[in-house]
């Protein structure tokens, strides 16, 4: 059996603190979810803060360590392995040994789960015998994977002073060696696009090579939006002799944090297109990376290794998490956002979950305020957006910008300026203030908006565990910036980790309203609105590129609009949603896209 046969979940990463403890939470109970490695100062904090509560010895990684990112990286994550694989074999031992457990266990597998049948045929033929309970639970039980996600495009140059340091010193390459480094069997989940660079320095770090076995130490993960990026990646990294292990497909705008639209291809076409392809996908990499490792001289696999397809991005029932893994044989299927509401799974401060539990459907939006300059889902009445407007009120706009994660913009100094920052800031309103004649009062406001509207999110993102673990927080106070997808609108109390397990599985819902619509109709209402703004963003005169693209994207949503029509008719999940197909085909039909001259 494979090891990823005990759930057919997994937890996706959430912000940098949300998950960044997770597999410590909830991996002896074989669920598998992702530790976010962007903030290697929050990391090396919470091994401090476990090392303690474990009694295991601590020594600092200071910045004064030659290649102290990348170790503080590898030394939690071998702590999180060593935490792991301890509350295992507790939890082993406590199966065997206590029937309320075992039953408690079984109620929170799948009822599909082969496993379950096997322990609940154990338990009614009478053999309650210690021994055979024992050899099937080391035969058949394993922990969840902890898996590690990297943003590629946070991948900031590094200086000592004024002098540049090699790329491998660069964020993201450093915290790939980090991975690369640990203990781990597990994988790395890229998202945000291809980075070239950093696709290659894989090619140095033999774990993600086939062994003589055809068995990879550690595996790549890549988060795609649509086929075709999934396509151009994957072949890639096979022309490197790596192999993409799994495509995590994400909805493009029914998520958590970032929103990386697609070109208006909804998520219902997108896994089709995979489901039809998938075997394309699968040769195509395959014999790209037999030649490369022909080359390096390496062994290779005569047969492709296992590829998974895995989807995440506004899944709200049992119904359709099972419709999911039916409809388009996909092998998990990401829940991240509801896990905010269930303390035994994530890293959120009492206040923030508070918030969460109270929030309505129009306290969820799409933001501009990354300073990476893409959407960013976030919630209204956060501690970090009170804060912010409260410096910008008494004319102190901007972060202090303590961790630098995010200073990427070049424009005014070679060594990088976050937007959020108040050194960013200070200068663009200075040249704001320049202009003002020249502009309204309406211009001159929605200017500076733009410039003040950056949060920082290497703090903001980070202080939920601070605060959760009474973690001193030092600096100037952020707050909290939370990055829920706007499912979690529908999800509206704290809950057990077992209630949100049998939530999924079993129909046990959680969810208190009636007026949840259904994720792929949410999803097409979400890029509806996203394709009115846009038109309505731009002003003055249209290029004929501008114009291409909106025709292809109101094409697009038409046609998954059709696709939805004849999916919706053909099974009973989705049936009675099939009116609310003909309302947004109307209200698409009647967004008019501007005629140019130019064209």
């Amino acid at each position: 059996m494979t090891k990823n046969n005990l759930h057919t979940f997994h937890i996706p990463v959430m912000g940098l603190a949300y998950t960044i403890d997770s597999p410590i939470r909830v991996a002896q109970y074989g669920i598998s979810s992702v530790i976010a490695l962007a903030d290697d100062d929050l990391i090396e904090k919470m091994r401090n803060f476990y090392s303690t509560k474990f009694n295991i010895p601590y020594e600092e990684i200071t910045q004064k360590f030659h290649d102290y990112r990348a170790e503080r990286i590898t030394s939690y994550l071998n702590l999180v392995d060593k935490i792991v694989k301890e509350k295992f074999e507790n939890f082993k031992t406590e199966l065997a040994e206590s029937k309320t457990a075992l039953e408690n266990f079984i109620s929170m597998l799948p009822n599909t789960s082969d496993i379950k049948k096997g322990f609940q045929n154990l338990l009614d033929d009478g053999i309650t015998f210690k021994e055979n309970i024992q050899n099937y639970i080391e035969s058949h039980l394993f922990p969840g994977d902890i898996d590690v996600n990297i943003m590629t495009k946070l991948d900031k140059d590094n200086f000592i002073k004024n002098e540049q340091l090699p790329i491998e010193f660069n964020d993201a390459h450093a915290a790939l060696r980090g991975f690369a480094n640990s203990n781990l069997e597990s994988s790395v989940v890229l998202s945000a696009g291809m980075n070239p660079r950093l696709f290659g320095y894989f090619e140095n770090f033999k774990d993600f090579f086939p062994n003589e076995n055809n068995e990879l130490k550690k595996k790549i993960i890549l988060k795609v939006s649509d086929f075709r990026s999934a396509m151009i990646q994957g072949n890639f990294l096979a022309k490197k002799g790596l192999w993409v292990s799994e495509y995590r497909i994400e909805s493009g705008l029914n998520c958590g944090g970032h929103a990386f639209a697609t070109d208006g291809l909804l998520l219902g076409t997108i896994l089709e297109e995979f489901k039809q392809k998938k075997d394309q996908l699968i040769q195509s990499a395959h014999e790209l990376m037999i030649k490369a490792l022909q080359v390096k001289n390496q062994h290779f696999p005569e047969n492709p290794l296992e590829l998974k397809i895995t989807v995440q991005g506004g899944v709200g029932t049992a119904a359709e998490h099972e419709f999911l893994l039916d409809e388009y044989n996909v092998d998990s299927v990401g829940w991240g956002s509801p896990f905010l509401l269930v303390p035994e799974a994530t890293s959120v401060d009492k206040e923030t979950r508070n918030l969460l539990m109270n929030a309505k459907e129009d306290d969820f939006y799409l933001s501009n305020i990354s300073p990476l300059g893409v959407p960013f889902n976030t919630l209204k009445g956060t501690t970090n957006e009170f804060l912010k407007q409260k410096r910008i009120h008494e004319n102190k706009a901007g972060s202090s910008c303590p961790k630098k994660f995010l200073a990427l913009s070049k424009e005014y100094d070679p060594h990088g300026i976050c937007t959020a920052s108040k050194k960013y800031q200070d200068i663009k309103l200075e040249e704001l203030e320049a202009k003002k004649n020249s502009l309204s009062a309406d211009e001159f406001e929605k200017n500076k908006i733009k410039i003040t509207e950056k949060s920082c999110l290497c703090v903001g993102l980070a202080n939920a565990s601070y605060l959760e673990n009474n973690i001193k927080i030092k600096g100037q106070a952020q707050g909290v910036v939370i990055c829920p997808g706007p499912n979690l609108a529908y999800f509206d109390q704290e809950v057990s980790l077992k209630q949100m397990i049998q939530h999924i599985y079993q129909g046990k819902s959680i969810i208190r309203t009636n007026d949840r619509p259904n994720l792929f109709i949410k999803e097409l209402k979400m890029y509806i609105n996203y394709f009115r703004n846009e038109i309505q963003s731009v002003s003055g005169e249209f290029t004929a590129a501008q114009l291409k693209k909106w025709n292809s994207f109101k094409s697009n949503l038409l046609d998954g609009i059709e696709y939805y029509k004849n999916l919706f008719e053909s099974t009973t999940v989705f049936k009675g949603d099939l009116n609310q197909l003909d309302s947004c085909k109307s209200e698409l039909v009647g967004i008019k896209i501007p005629v140019s001259e130019l064209v």
